[in-house]
Parts: C-alpha cells; structure tokens; sequence
C-alpha cells in the first residue's frame, strides 16, 4: 500500500539548490549558536525554519539527555518536522554538538517563500514527512503513556494520538524503561502516566495533549475566517486544499480525529490514484499536509457548538471552549456520528473492550485472541480483514442474510474464502459480559431466539452511522433522518420554519459529502 511519506533511512537525499539557499538568507537572518545549545525543546512552537551552514545539530532524548539517533543534521541540512506547516510544537529535543552557523527564517515568511517556489517546498514537505513516518514507524518520540492497556484516561490519550498520526511511546507498567521513565520523572513506579518531554500531564485527555502538542489553536476573539470548514473528513479536508489553493484563509475545526471515519480503515482500494490501495490515516494525512502547504490551519480537538448569522452577512461560531470566531463562509462537513447499540452495559465497555474503529491501536487488544465484528457494510469488512492478521479469529456478525446488498463484492468474496474469518447472518448482538473489561458476549439468533456466548474482549461495533448535524438544528430544515434538506427540497420542507432558521443560511453554507470508506 501506499505510504505517508518515503522511508528517511532509504531517501537519496536532495540538498536545497543555491537559489533557494539564497532566498532564505534573503528572508531570514544568520544566527551563531556554541555547541551545548538546545535549539528546540518539547512543546516549543515551531517558529522558524532552520538551514544549517556550518556544524552540527542533534536529536536529544529528554529522558537521560543523551544523543537520541546515530545520525545528525550537518551543512546543507535544516531541522523541522511537520508540525511547521500547521504552527505546532516540537516534539523531540534538538541540540548543536558543535558551534553552528545556521539560517533561521520566521514560519510566516517561510511558508509564503515555499509557496512561491515549488521546487524548494517540494524538498521540505518530503523530507517533513519522511521524519513523521520515521517517528510512527518506531514508535519514537518524547510523547511517552505508561499504562495504556491498564488505564483508559491513558488509553484515550493512545487513541487520540494514533487517530491524528502523532508518534507516541508506549510503555507496559512494569517494564524495565517504564521504571526508569518513571524514577526520571519522579513518580512512583507502576503509576499510568502521560509524560511529556519529562513533564508529567496532571489531566491526560486528548484536549490538554493536544494543548501541548499545539494542535489545539487560540484564537483571538471574532478573528474573521474567509472559510470555516466544520469537520476534518475527508470532504473537510479536500475543502480545506481547495479553499487553500484558491488563497483563501481557512480553517477546519475536527472535534475527534482529522480524517473521520474513512481516517479508521484500514484499506481503501476503491478510491482513485492508488491502485495498490491506501490506509484511510495516510490518505488523509496526504490531504492534510497539501491543505497545510496552502497555508490552510487545522484546530482538534474543537467542536462548534453555535452558529449564527450576522447582520454584516457573515457567521459567528462558538467553540466549546467558550471562544468564538467569524466567518464570511461555512462548509459544513461534519460528516457523521456512530450509530450506538441498544445493549446494556455498552458505555461501561466502551474503550474497554468495545470499539468503533479498527487501526493499529486497537488491533493490539485482539492478538491471538478471537474478535468479533458487528456490521455488514464495507467498514465492517475492512476490519475483519485487517484484524484477521492479529486476531486468532474474527466472527462477523451480520443482520441480514446476506451481503450483497450493504458491501462491495470484491470485499465480501475475500471474506468468504478467508480461512480464519467466519460470518453469521441473521444474528444480532444480545448481552455483554466482564467486570472492568469486556470477557465475553452473547450472540443470537434473530430467526430461532437460539444463542451463544463468546469469549472476548475485542468487540467491534460498525453498524453503520447519522448524520451529525444536531448542531444546525434551528438553522436550516433537517428530514426526519437528520439529513440537511438543500435543493427545491429546501423550500418545500413538511417541517414548519424555526424563529432562529436563516432564510438565507444555505445560500452561505455548502453541504460537502464525503467519498465512501471502503
């Protein structure tokens, strides 16, 4: 499959021309640092871009302040990662092992400057990008969780990070590093913990993470947006290159994850340009860094929870944070939310054994174990098919009596011949069972009442979705599934005018559509 970037220990390196060496020393200044100098810490904004002329730079792990990786950053190199393009954090240390000659060039000037000269941009976002695979691939960076598969603040923090492509370590309690880590830090061995850059995270959640990592944007009060993109899927994110291109000042707000529920597959054969497939996280990690290079900015993990029409003509949002920005567009691209199952004890389970996406992260919890997968559509067979390769086996459990109506028939054959893969038809989900972690399930069956337990603590629930638009309620006319109503249907709505409803609002606001996951 495709990949987000080239592997950094394979890449013939491209150094930046002459030219492009000469238009940085144009934007920017020279700067002197004596060896011993920290250039970039954790969680320091990544504010400038840095070309060294002469020295040289290395990676430092935070934890014993020791040289990270073999290899360093020397003359006709640069620092940076990815976080750049979006005015992030750093996430690994960054130290000159001698005196050092570099080029610093604000972030602002030198995100114009790679608009303006391709070829230049093109070295950078590849070489950005091949850290971050780099990083993802080895698990490395000083973003360490102690507990996951214990505690599930922690665990929360993991699948967060995954969802949005941010390198993480993660450490079993009990493990030689995870005591080490934790004497280092200074708290009491077999504590789950989020530790960041040696700073222990009092309240782990994916907003104070995200707050440290600079993914969570401030904005100043009624700052004026041309486009507001709500919701970070692939619809979102393709408005987000568009609005890019086009010059105008973007931003997409994503209350989860950026890339939504296509971001959770594990395999998209169907989408055009990869005929070897692609993961969902890559393809959307793709559209995000091209929407970025435009200068487009992404906020997560925010929500908008009010919008309102102005005099002036433009929009007020409100973020659940409390703050609020104006816009003279909104796309609304919330997508949709998972449809829950009416099973008792479903929240208690819920991220403990029950689960909505099936990536990496969650792939973990089934190892040699069996999984079950509740759904008969394209996601719901994606995942049997990724967890198939972790799971002992993957019992898919199917409503219908068939699959032919709700998958595509490629996906549905490959599960039928598949030797560890078995589905039911005519089944449903009917108890649950475990303590602080689900152990097992009862299946039954939907024609006779007959049932049967299952041993396991990975069940996975893909039955589909609604719309999310709960928030446009009183703004524009929803159907009776939750849909917005555009076109002629708008004017001839069965449901009587809100007193809040703008008439004009879908004048202003587009609806965008997101391409199908499987």
């Amino acid at each position: 499959m495709e990949s987000i970037g080239g592997d950094l220990r394979q890449m013939q390196r491209t150094p930046l021309a002459a030219s492009h060496v000469e238009a940085l020393r144009a934007a920017g200044s020279v700067a002197n640092y004596p060896a011993g100098t920290f250039l970039a810490r954790p969680g320091d904004p990544v504010d400038r871009f840095t070309y060294v002329e002469d020295g040289e730079i290395e990676v430092v792990n935070p934890y014993t302040n020791e040289r990270h990786l073999a290899s360093t950053l020397g003359p006709t190199q640069f620092m940076g990662e990815i976080a750049f393009l979006n005015g992030g954090a750093w996430s690994m240390a960054m130290r000159t092992v001698r005196d050092t000659r570099v080029i610093e060039v604000p972030r602002h000037a030198m995100l114009t400057l790679m608009s303006q000269t391709p070829e230049m941009s093109d070295i950078i976002i590849t070489v950005f990008s091949a850290r971050r695979r780099r990083q993802l691939d080895d698990s490395d960076s000083s973003l360490l969780l102690i507990g996951e598969d214990q505690d599930r603040s922690v665990r929360r923090v993991a699948e967060f990070a995954s969802r949005n492509r941010i390198p993480y370590t993660s450490l079993a309690i009990g493990s030689p590093e995870a005591e080490a880590t934790a004497h280092s830090c200074s708290i009491a061995a077999g504590t789950p913990a989020v530790i960041f850059g040696r700073s222990v995270v009092t309240d782990p959640t994916p907003d104070t993470v995200a707050r440290l990592l600079g993914l969570n944007l401030d904005f100043q009060n009624d700052e004026v947006f041309d486009v507001l993109i709500v919701g970070g899927g692939p619809a979102g994110v393709a408005a987000g290159v568009y609005a890019g291109a086009e010059g105008l000042c973007a931003l997409v707000v994503e209350d989860v994850a950026i890339g939504g529920q296509a971001g959770t597959s594990s395999r998209i054969e169907n989408y055009m340009g990869f005929p070897t497939g692609i993961s969902g996280a890559d393809l959307i990690f793709r559209g995000e860094v091209q929407a970025m290079k435009f200068g487009t900015r992404f906020a997560l993990p925010r929500r908008v929870v009010r919008l309102q029409k102005l005099d002036d003509e433009n929009f007020c949002a409100s973020f659940d944070t409390g703050q609020h920005i104006r816009a003279k567009a909104v796309v609304v691209a919330t997508g949709v939310q998972y449809r829950r199952l009416a099973v008792d004890q479903l929240a208690k389970f819920e991220g403990a054994g029950i689960y909505y996406a099936a990536t990496d992260i969650e792939a973990r919890y089934c190892r040699k174990t069996p999984a079950v997968i509740i759904g008969g559509g394209n996601s719901a067979g994606q995942a049997a098919m990724f967890l198939s390769r972790y799971a002992s086996c993957v019992h898919l459990v199917v409503r219908g009596g068939s699959l032919a109506a709700s998958m595509s028939s490629y996906l549905s054959s490959r599960l039928k011949a598949h030797p560890r893969i078995a589905i039911q038809y005519g089944a449903e989900l009917a108890d649950l069972s475990g303590d602080d972690h689900l152990k097992s399930l009862t299946i039954r069956d939907a024609r006779t009442g007959a049932t049967r337990i299952v041993d396991t603590g990975a069940l996975f629930i893909m039955v589909g979705a609604s719309p999310n638009t709960e928030w446009l309620s009183g703004l524009v006319d929803l159907d009776s599934k939750g849909f917005v109503i555009t076109g002629s249907g708008a004017d001839s709505a069965a449901s009587p005018p809100s007193p809040r409803r703008c008439p004009e609002f879908l004048r202003w606001v587009t609806c965008a559509l997101a391409p199908s996951n499987g």
